[in-house]
């Protein structure tokens, strides 16, 4: 083995950092694009706020203004001449009862009696679903020991209202000195069916069934089917989701009506009544772009209402001098080339979004007219190859964008699906055929609902070639049942 030198000449593509915030741009939603705009402007000297662009409906405004005070002078006007107008002091004894009170007592006009709410000041008394059982637990008598026992068992209770563990095990951390004040199963019992009367009805149940039999506890004697009701969720809660009605009504003793009755009251349940109160933190989505149709032509503009407006600040771009290298001269240098290419990354970040989205509008416009049964099948190559752009960048416009239509907001990937073969020879986007699905399903017998083979022979007999385990899949990505599950008595 010989040691020596050898010269290699090769290329790499390397990216550079503005290329990467170019990227990084493209594929961030409105609201984060809003975000990082923001962090730029603080963090960037160069920047500043275009507050010179006028407003829409400044002129709205103003004659808005001008109108109000003309009210209030108008007001002031009738004050001096009409005592009605002025203030009463005096409030009579006695008022009728169908009297109104603005009639009596003129209230002071304030900022706060506009018409605009400050939404600072509205505050709520709960805040999640413990806080809504801790709140109960303070309007009701309680001893301190049976509500430092309360207090254990609304901690350890679960999103869904359920108490999972062990009474003994949730109140094992409280401990007393004396033998004989020790906790006993009875008083924790006794403690946790007070707390069962809580709401919502069916909380702090330690099964599903007992979670039923509270939720019907609590309803009127003169209910009809409540007896049979309890009869089945006590004894036979695993054959209600059963379809064979005459097998349930034998093995629970009860006649075809009266099983029918109680098993809709069953239903009406909630088996999680803590879902409803539980605090999730709530996504609110913001449309990257609109389209309206506009004298019989679909029209696409993008979102820019939140948007800050920014640009270059003058007055230290003007200091810049080009013939010196002091370290003050430098950092307006480098930030001056920062805000530009930022600026310059925005704009080309939202001509891609803006031709995608109309290149999408364009060759989707039998979903806009006629819904999602005249959806097109579409892939990434077909976008890019008629914008002339990589397949990874139209991934990228897409991801995490939404565009708002006369028919809902949808996200661009929505628009791309796979196509199944037609007995002509076309094509059929996956969407059409769930939406041709999701309609033959809905216009069904419910006592003889539609097979998965049948569902694919009335696809064939439209033209659309399709298996059933494809027919199946489709419908399962739907959230629908089989047709067993969907069978009604």
């Amino acid at each position: 083995m010989r040691q020596g030198l050898q010269l290699k000449i090769s290329q790499q593509l390397t990216m550079t950092p503005q290329l990467q915030q170019a990227i990084r741009l493209l594929q961030l939603s409105t609201l984060d694009l809003r975000q990082e705009m923001i962090e730029q402007l603080y963090s960037n000297p160069l920047l500043e706020m275009d507050e010179d662009t006028p407003e829409p409906n400044s002129g709205q405004d103003a004659e808005h203004a001008t109108s109000e005070s003309n009210q209030v002078a108008e007001a002031e006007k009738n004050s001096e001449q009409n005592p009605e107008y002025e203030w009463n002091d005096e409030i009579p004894k006695d008022v009728p009862v169908d009297a109104n009170w603005d009639d009596v007592y003129s209230p002071p006009t304030t900022a706060a009696s506009g018409g605009e709410v400050n939404l600072e000041q509205v505050y709520q008394v709960t805040e999640s679903f413990q806080g809504h059982l801790e709140w109960q637990l303070n309007l009701t008598p309680f001893s301190d020991r049976d509500r430092e026992i309360a207090s254990a068992f609304i901690d350890s209770i679960d999103s869904s209202g359920f108490i999972a563990a062990e009474l003994s095990d949730i109140t094992a951390h409280i401990h007393y000195d004396e033998i004989e004040d020790q906790l006993h199963e009875d008083e924790l019992v006794a403690v946790l069916h007070r707390l069962q009367q809580f709401d919502p009805p069916g909380v702090f149940a330690r099964s599903i069934s007992e979670c039923l039999i509270i939720q019907l506890n609590q309803l009127s004697l003169e209910t009809p089917h409540l007896e049979s009701a309890k009869h089945l969720v006590s004894g036979f809660l695993q054959d209600i989701a059963s379809v064979d009605s005459a097998r349930m009504a034998k093995k629970s003793g009860l006649d075809a009506d009266e099983l029918q009755g109680a098993l809709q009251l069953v239903r009406s349940l909630n088996p999680r009544p803590g879902e409803a109160l539980s605090s999730n933190d709530v996504e609110y989505i913001v449309p990257d772009a609109y389209v309206e149709k506009i004298k019989g032509r679909w029209r696409v503009r993008l979102n820019d209402s939140n948007m800050p407006k920014l640009r270059i600040n003058d007055s230290y771009s003007s200091l810049i001098k080009r013939s010196d290298s002091s370290d003050q001269n430098q950092f307006l240098k480098d930030n001056l080339a920062e805000a530009r290419w930022f600026l310059r990354s925005i704009e080309s970040r939202n001509e891609t979004l803006m031709r995608v989205a109309m290149t999408i509008v364009e060759l989707q416009r039998g979903f806009l007219d006629h819904g999602p049964v005249a959806m097109k099948p579409m892939v990434l190559s077909d976008i890019a190859t008629k914008l002339e752009l990589h397949e990874s960048t139209i991934s990228r416009v897409t991801t995490s964008k939404y565009l708002a239509t006369p028919l809902g907001i949808f996200e661009l990937k929505y628009f791309f699906s796979s196509h199944v073969s037609t007995a002509g020879g076309g094509e059929c986007s996956s969407t059409a055929v769930c939406a041709i699905l999701k309609e033959m399903i809905g216009a069904e017998q419910p006592a003889k609902p539609l097979s998965d083979s049948k569902l694919t022979s009335l696809l064939e007999q439209q033209g659309i070639q399709v298996a059933r385990r494809t027919v199946a899949k489709y419908r399962e990505s739907l959230g629908i049942p089989s047709s067993s599950q969907r069978k009604r008595f």
